[in-house]
């Protein structure tokens, strides 16, 4: 299971953490996001030493949704060094998921 993060955690989870980190913006209603989530499961292991996968549900945590212009879900942002550098918005087969994290390590 991803590691849910949320606005206070934010902070120490995703913008301070030491690898890439992707964050799967999402909300409990959203399909599309509901399909994507076991993708990224089986991608954050396959991936566990690059990157960190984690979800942030947009309903419960809006600051942070708001401060990176979240308006569509699922939204997929890989941060490094504390910094969004890519971003996918819609739900994505497992190969194109791949390519998106290898493209943004």
């Amino acid at each position: 299971m991803s590691k849910a993060v949320t606005d206070a955690s934010f902070d120490a989870d995703v913008l301070k953490a030491d690898k890439p980190v992707l964050v799967d913006f999402w909300a409990e209603w959203c399909g599309p996001c509901k399909k994507v989530s076991p993708v990224l499961e089986e991608l954050g292991q396959q991936y566990a030493d690059q990157v960190e996968i984690v979800k942030l549900n947009i309903d419960d945590n809006p600051n942070t949704a708001r401060t990176y212009g979240v308006m569509s879900i699922p939204t997929l942002t890989v941060f490094k060094d504390g910094e969004p550098v890519q971003s996918v918005i819609g739900a994505q087969p497992k190969s194109a998921l791949a390519k998106f994290i290898e493209s943004s390590l």
